[in-house]
């Protein structure tokens, strides 16, 4: 029996119903329609043209973009991911008043950053990384007070850091790396107290570093290298006692530094190499206990190393070389036992080279050449079993080289110009990895070990200037770069024509009849000495009638020709300079920038160099206009061919006609009595050959995309053989020559180069490739 009290069960249901759908009704009306400021956002979206002519009923679904329970945007985060380009100029940022994020890097974007950026209020992190941006920094910036992260590194962005970025006293992160951003460091910066990484290198910055930086005590980085800094480093540095991180290389100071730098108690990384800091390193470095990385290199510093150094038992790299430093390598060296890598050279280090060095086990690298060091070579060294190099070259080393076990790991060693005697030992043969061997000027006698030439990977053999005696091993022609003068060796050149004998890589002058103070036998010939004496004077006495009127001639020639030529390049250097474009070809000559890339690659210090390769080393370059280009330093000097400036010009100006979107862009070429260069397009992903090396980066490049890359390769060729005259054969095509960009696509390299460096080849068809291999039925003639 129901209660009077009760209701029913069904009419208690329709009742429950019923509220709940005016709840849905008349609780939540905003959630019927879009708001009007949602809709504003998805216009602002749709009008950018950043995804295309999108129709989805909701932005908030769009890649990338993430919006909060109101359905406003507070984030676009579109880093590496989209392939349309882009522009800032086309968003109306005032339409986005929530946002927090913007996240645009490797985005493709062009133009330059709006002033309207500054109406966004609400955001915290702005990173533009690795874009096409131009243009000046907006004064706006100064606007966002709520950003902590700022990164638009890699770009090219100009003219002055903005004052107003001292309004950002939220920032923690600032980097502006990898621009050409100029002036001095705004006096705003000193405002940002809590700022931790200060990342401004690789701009043009000038003038002094502020003392402003000691305030900043929150830094655990400070990035200031790559810059024309100039003046002393400012002694609040060392009030920056959370620094782990000091970068202040390649810039122009000077002075002493500061002592106060051992307050940096925390830091692990110091880089002030390639300034001009004299005076003698402070013994109070020795406090920075935590240090693994020092590189005080090619600086003007002197006097002795301090032996507070070696309390820094956690370094791993120690590099002090092109000083002035003095005195002896202190014995407590043997405390660094984490050090890897220890430069030293070029330095005025004397005394002996303390035996303690040789117990550091961990060393990899050891270079103490040209000093004034003596003592012998101890056979402890075999020790080091984990050492890939070591130069001991131009020092006063004297004994003979130890006949121990080397390290077998060691790929470069260097002796050469010390006073070494003795044979060379034959456990040398053993050494599978070595790759360079120097050791030319000194006294060592006796035969060359035989297993030498079964090394497989030696590529540099200097023995010259030494007492070496016996045949010359057949197989040394396969080396890149050899040189036997100068000794008491016999035989004949193996498989080397005699125009080698003009070049230093294979210089074999003076080793047998080319100095006959030194031997008997012959060079290039099997006539013997007796009948080819008289003959020698008789060429001599005719050479000399004969050769004064040509000399004569050829010497007025020559001035006049240096008179022509030098108001024709007056007048080309004009031209581009006028032009600003270095790499104009026709005009091109590589002394406009010579300066420019000697400076954006240190003199080519292998800390540049990206690849090596049987003709020439590859390095990469930023020249100050922001430009990245790879250059290819040839091994080989031709400075002694009388006709190969004019064949290498030609034969450079007729490769810059080669036109073709998958053959790498050869830009142009120096010549210099120290080096010889092309310069070519930068790949910023390598070869082919390293992205399917690893399974990781292989996995990367889908099936679709290695379709592309042979289809690439295959236009390549077909308008080398087809569409050029005359045509060019590669027939050095390999995984190493074909190159990928950042999207991934192929281009085809290494063609035509050794039609560059030897001139020997046929006039029908420019081969190309390794020079050292031709396929049999070829109607070209190499010399080997």
């Amino acid at each position: 029996m129901m209660s009077k009290n009760t209701l029913p069960t069904s009419i208690y249901s329709a009742v429950l119903t019923g509220v709940c759908i005016a709840a849905i009704v008349f609780l939540t009306p905003a959630f019927a329609k879009p708001s009007p400021s949602s809709e504003v956002e998805a216009k602002a979206l749709l009008n950018s043209g950043w995804w295309g002519n999108f129709s989805l009923p909701n932005h908030c679904e769009l890649p990338g973009i993430r919006c909060n329970e109101a359905g406003s945007i507070v984030e676009i985060n579109e880093d590496y991911t989209s392939v349309i380009r882009k522009n800032l100029e086309h968003m109306n940022w005032s339409s986005l008043p929530n946002l927090e994020k913007l996240h645009l890097s490797f985005s493709y974007l062009r133009g330059s950053i709006p002033n309207e950026i500054g109406a966004l209020s609400k955001l915290t992190d702005l990173k533009l990384i690795g874009n096409d941006l131009l243009g000046m920094l907006p004064l706006t910036l100064g606007n966002l007070t709520q950003l902590v992260n700022l990164d638009i590194s890699d770009n090219y962005l100009v003219g002055p850091i903005p004052s107003s970025i001292g309004h950002l006293t939220n920032l923690t992160n600032l980097n502006l790396n990898y621009n050409h951003l100029t002036g001095p460091i705004p006096l705003g910066i000193g405002n940002l107290k809590n700022l931790k990484a200060l990342e401004i290198g690789d701009n043009s910055l000038h003038g002094p570093i502020p003392s402003f930086i000691g305030k900043l005590t929150h830094l655990t980085y400070l990035g200031l290298y790559g810059n024309r800094l100039d003046n002393s480093i400012p002694s609040e540095i060392g009030n920056l006692k959370s620094l782990k991180v000091l970068y202040m290389y390649r810039n122009k100071l000077d002075g002493r530094i500061p002592s106060s730098i051992g307050n940096l108690i925390d830091l692990t990384y110091l880089k002030l190499f390639s300034n001009r800091l004299d005076g003698s390193v402070p013994p109070e470095i020795g406090n920075l206990k935590s240090l693994e990385i020092m590189d005080l290199s090619e600086n003007n510093l002197d006097g002795p190393i301090p032996s507070s150094i070696c309390n820094l038992t956690h370094l791993t790299v120690l590099e002090l070389f092109s000083n002035r430093l003095g005195g002896s390598i202190p014995p407590e060296i043997r405390n660094l036992k984490s050090l890897e890598v220890m430069f030293m050279g070029h330095n005025k280090l004397h005394g002996q080279i303390p035996l303690e060095i040789w117990g550091l086990r961990n060393l990899h690298q050891l270079h103490l050449n040209n000093n004034l060091l003596r003592g012998e070579i101890p056979s402890s060294m075999d020790q080091l079993m984990n050492l890939t190099s070591l130069d001991l070259s131009a020092n006063r080393i004297n004994g003979s080289i130890p006949s121990i076990k080397f390290p077998p790991e060691i790929q470069y060693l260097d002796l050469s110009e010390n006073l070494l005697s003795g044979p060379i030992p034959t456990q040398l043969e053993e050494l599978c990895k070595l790759e360079h061997l120097g050791l030319s000027r000194n006294n060592l006698n006796g035969k060359i070990p035989t297993g030498l030439d079964f090394l497989p990977r030696l590529e540099y053999l200097n023995l010259s200037y030494n007492s070496l005696s016996g045949k010359v091993l057949n197989c040394f022609c396969y080396l890149r770069v050899q040189n036997l003068s100068h000794n008491y060796l016999k035989g004949p050149n193996p498989h080397i024509s005699p125009d080698s004998c003009r070049h230093e890589e294979f210089n074999f002058r003076r080793f047998t009849a080319c100095n006959k103070a030194r031997n008997s036998s012959h060079c290039f010939s099997s006539v013997d000495n007796q009948d080819s004496s008289g003959n020698n004077k008789r060429i001599r006495v005719l050479t000399l009638v004969v050769s004064f009127p040509i000399v004569s001639f050829v010497v007025v020639l020559a001035f006049t020709c240096f008179c022509l030529h030098k108001t024709k390049k007056k007048q080309s250097t004009a031209r581009a300079m006028k032009n600003g474009d270095i790499f104009s070809v026709l005009n091109y000559d590589g002394k406009i920038a010579y300066d420019d890339i000697i400076e954006a690659t240190n003199d080519f210090d292998i800390r540049y160099c990206i690849g090596t390769g049987g003709y020439g080393s590859v390095y990469k370059a930023q020249l100050p206009s922001g430009k990245v280009i790879a250059l290819k330093k040839l091994h080989r000097l031709e400075a002694e061919e009388p006709t190969f400036d004019r064949c290498f010009r030609n034969e450079v100006q007729m490769l810059t006609n080669v036109r073709h979107k998958s053959i790498v862009k050869l830009y142009g070429f120096c010549l210099h009595n120290r080096c010889m260069f092309l310069i070519y397009k930068y790949m910023e992903r390598g070869s082919l050959f390293c992205a399917l090396r690893l399974d990781v980066e292989a996995m990367e490049i889908g099936w679709t995309q290695r379709v592309n890359i042979v289809e690439a390769i295959a236009h390549a060729l077909s308008y080398l053989h087809h569409d050029c005259t005359p045509p060019i054969v590669h027939r050095d095509l390999s995984s190493n020559n074909i190159l990928l960009n950042s999207q991934l696509e192929a281009f085809v390299s290494d063609f035509g180069t050794a039609r560059l460096l030897y001139s020997n080849s046929s006039n029908q068809t420019l081969i190309a490739g390794t020079y050292g291999y031709i396929a049999p039925g070829s109607d070209i003639t190499f010399f080997y």
